[in-house]
Order: structure tokens, then C-alpha cells, then sequence
């Protein structure tokens, strides 16, 4: 079906065409039906004074008549014409409709069945109205009949309808031209923030558009958009940074790969046997591990974390990584592990509580405290060491990514700067937040607090 043509214009007008020409038919029907009422009332008030002129001399005949009789008119002749008509002409007509007395000799009787109606007088250059009154004259009864021209009326009308026809047009001239003009501002600083974002490309993501100094709702799209920008920007950031990083973290374990697969090609006796197998297969789990927490940190910049909602034994995933850790020969303390249930992914908070516990089973020295309360509705896990801790300035730069601090720099202990990144990611997907600080065994403490489940009581704590 083809597009109406208003559509169509509609689709190709600017905005500040269709705001002008919108305005200007909207202000053209307002004056059309304005001038015609404002006609129309005058017109009126005109012929309703003319009326009740005409009313009142009847009156007066009337009155007349009935108290002296017919008054005289000095007629001529029933058919003699007067060419100058006067602006009131009466007559007094007898029962059988016989002009009997008249203000001036007429072609014709005047309508005596025309009360309030108008009639064309001969000779007569506009239209008169007619009033009728009925008169006791004593042995007779008559009727006046008085008519009043409607001729001023008709200039009066004529003397106002031309300044409007002259003075619409110039009104809505006049609309136009300050709606196109005033139109042409307002749109002006969007057509600034549309070239200036038609300029902004992947690589030049720096870019602002204008911030108009009015407080409008201009404004307000530039800051919006702006700020939009910057998380734009923000995001490619942090994409290729997380790139960079990646890209390091994984050359290590390649270089080591090769390194020694090419000392055992070009001296084939000079390593033990089976240590270029154990060499590979220990950078190959370093590399695993790497690509599983880098694929865990992209789901969580996707939003697909926590999409999961299910009954989670908060309790029951700590004891089990305390055991885990025990077979290390690490003490674990876990009395203060209480029953808690919370709503989320379980594999997802499995992997919160491992990477905390990893964490302080790697820069504890004999002791790792591990804890899970429930109060007020929230549910706070607690996993600190008796390690060397983490200074106060360095607690919210170790849930960056990559991030390392000096003392934990080291392959076989440092792992990959990417374990407390991930809780922080999972936690906050899950609506709780992490926090580290001092521990009174002497290392770190974080601690984790998410929402509390509400499906039913916990299951009890097994140790």
C-alpha cells in the first residue's frame, strides 16, 4: 500500500518545518473562527440596536393612535415612489391591509406578517428590518408597521471584515516567521550534538558533544549523551586493557612451554626424564585456569551471572573448601560457620568461596579463619589469614583485574590477578558486596555480605 502523501511530507519536513507550518494552521483556524464570531456578534449587535429602534417608533405610533387617532401623513397617492428612502419608514395599515397613513409615500405596503424579519424595500440600497404592532383605534383596528434600514449595519460589518482580511494574513505571516526563527534556535544546538556525534568513531571515543548553557531538555540530552560517552569509553577502556592483560598473563606459560621443549630438542640429555612432561602439563593447568577465570569475567561483562536463582547453602560451601585446604596442612578454623542460605548460582558461589579461601590459604602461614553468619536478613561470609596482610591504601585495588600486589608477584603464588576480581564481579551480580580489611590474626580479611534466602529454613550445618 503505498504512503499517504501527508505521510510522506511528513517523513521527508524538518522538524522545524512541520513546528512552523503546525503553528501557523493552528493560529489561521483560531483567527478564521475568531473573526467570524467577532463578525457575527458585531453584526449582530448592530441590526439588534437598528431593531429596537424600530421597536420604539412603533411604540410610539401605537401609543398615538390610540389615544388621537391615525396621525396624518400628507400621502399623495398610494403609488407614488420616493427615489431617497429615510432610514426609518412606517405605516399604519387598516384590516384589509390599505395603506391609511405612511412617513413617506412607498411603491408598495410595507409586510405586515414580516415582524423581525427583513425585507428589500424598492429603491432602497439595503435590506430593512420589519417590526409589526397591532393598534386599537378606537371603531378600527390597525396594524403598524414600521421598518428600519440595515444599511449602516452593512458598512459597520463591511468597515471590520476588510482590516481582517488584510490583518490574518499578516498575523500569520507574522507567526511563521518567529515560530521558523524561534524553532531555528531551539533545534540549533541539536544539529551542533548531531554533528559533532556523527564525528565520534570507535577510536575517538574522547569526544563530548556541546552542552548547551540553557537548562533545558537540550541540556539535558548532551549531559545524558555525554555521560553515555563516557561509559562508552570507560568500557573500550577496560576491554582493551583486559586484552593487554590477557595477552600477557597468557605468554608467560607459553614461553615457558617452548623454552623447554627447546632445550630438550637441542640437548636432548640435559633434562631429567619426564620433567618436560611435568613442565607442560603444569603451564597447561595455568593456562586452563587463566582461560576459565578470563571466560568467567566475560559472562560477568555480559550481565549473564546470577541468572541462576536457586536455594544456595552458603554453609555447606565453605566447609567444603576448608577441607580441601586442610589437606594443605593449614589450620582452618571453622566454628564460626553457622547455617545460611542465600538465593543465586551455585557454581557461581562455589567459586566465590574457593577463590577467598585460595586466597588466604596462599599468603596465610599456619591459619585461616573461615566464617558464615546470618542476621538482619543478609547473609556475611568471612575468610582472613594470619598472612602479612594488605595495606589499607592497596583493599580496593586488589579486586582489579590483574592486579598483583609486589609481595605476591611471584608464578607459584601469586596465581593471576584475576581471582578477586571475579568474587567482586559474581558478589555484585548477586546484590552483596566485598570488602577487605585487617584481620586480628594478623593478614587480611574479606568479608562478603549477600542477601538472604527466603525458601524455607537452612539446612544444618554438617562439619
Amino acid at each position: 500500500m503505498a504512503e499517504p502523501r501527508a505521510g510522506r511530507w511528513a517523513g521527508r519536513a524538518s522538524v522545524r518545518l512541520r513546528t512552523t507550518a503546525a503553528a501557523v494552521l493552528v493560529v489561521a483556524v483560531v483567527l478564521v473562527l475568531g473573526a467570524l464570531v467577532l463578525v457575527a456578534l458585531v453584526r449582530g449587535s448592530l441590526r439588534g440596536g437598528v431593531e429596537s429602534t424600530a421597536e420604539q417608533r412603533a411604540a410610539e405610533l401605537v401609543a398615538q393612535v390610540e389615544a388621537s387617532g391615525v396621525p396624518p401623513s400628507g400621502l399623495a397617492g398610494d403609488d407614488v415612489e420616493d427615489d431617497d428612502l429615510e432610514d426609518v419608514v412606517w405605516q399604519v395599515l387598516d384590516e384589509d391591509g390599505r395603506v391609511v397613513a405612511a412617513s413617506q409615500p412607498l411603491a408598495r405596503a410595507l409586510p405586515g406578517d414580516a415582524d423581525g424579519d427583513e425585507a428589500d424595500l424598492p429603491g432602497a440600497d439595503a435590506a430593512y428590518v420589519v417590526v409589526t404592532e397591532d393598534a386599537d383605534g378606537g371603531d378600527a383596528s390597525y396594524d403598524v408597521v414600521v421598518a428600519a434600514s440595515l444599511e449602516d449595519v452593512e458598512e459597520s460589518t463591511d468597515a471590520l471584515v476588510a482590516p481582517l482580511v488584510v490583518g490574518l494574513p499578516l498575523v500569520l505571516l507574522l507567526v511563521g516567521a518567529t515560530t521558523w526563527l524561534v524553532a531555528g534556535r531551539a533545534l540549533a544546538p541539536v544539529e551542533r550534538i548531531r554533528r559533532e556525534v556523527e564525528g565520534i568513531t570507535g577510536d575517538r571515543l574522547d569526544r563530548r558533544v556541546p552542552e548547551p548553557s540553557a537548562r533545558d531538555e537540550v541540556r539535558r540530552l548532551a549531559v545524558t549523551m555525554n555521560a553515555m560517552l563516557a561509559r562508552l569509553q570507560a568500557s573500550s577502556d577496560r576491554q582493551q586493557q583486559f586484552v593487554a592483560d590477557a595477552s600477557h598473563e597468557l605468554r608467560s606459560p607459553l614461553a615457558s612451554i617452548r623454552q623447554t621443549a627447546e632445550v630438550a630438542r637441542e640437548h636432548p640429555g640435559a633434562l631429567p626424564e619426564g620433567e618436560l612432561a611435568e613442565a607442560v602439563l603444569e603451564e597447561s593447568v595455568r593456562m586452563q585456569r587463566l582461560v576459565e577465570q578470563l571466560l568467567v569475567l566475560t559472562r560477568a561483562d555480559e550481565g549473564a551471572l546470577a541468572r541462576t536463582h536457586r536455594d544456595v547453602d552458603l554453609d555447606d560451601l565453605a566447609l567444603t573448601e576448608a577441607r580441601r585446604v586442610r589437606r594443605r596442612g593449614l589450620v582452618v578454623d571453622t566454628t564460626a560457620v553457622g547455617a545460611a542460605r542465600v538465593q543465586g548460582d551455585p557454581l557461581a558461589l562455589a567459586q566465590v568461596v574457593r577463590n577467598l579461601v585460595d586466597n588466604a590459604a596462599r599468603h596465610a602461614a599456619l591459619r585461616v579463619a573461615v566464617a558464615v553468619t546470618e542476621q538482619a536478613g543478609a547473609v556475611a561470609l568471612v575468610v582472613e589469614d594470619d598472612g602479612a596482610g594488605i595495606a589499607e591504601g592497596d583493599r580496593e585495588r586488589v579486586f582489579e583485574r590483574f592486579v598483583r600486589l609486589d609481595d605476591a608477584r611471584a608464578r607459584d603464588a601469586g596465581g593471576s590477578g584475576l581471582g578477586l576480581a571475579i568474587v567482586r564481579e559474581t558478589v555484585a551480580a548477586h546484590g552483596g558486596t566485598v570488602a577487605a580489611s585487617a584481620s586480628p590474626l594478623g593478614g587480611a580479611r574479606f568479608t562478603v555480605r549477600l542477601p538472604g534466602g527466603s525458601a524455607g529454613p537452612a539446612a544444618p550445618r554438617r562439619t
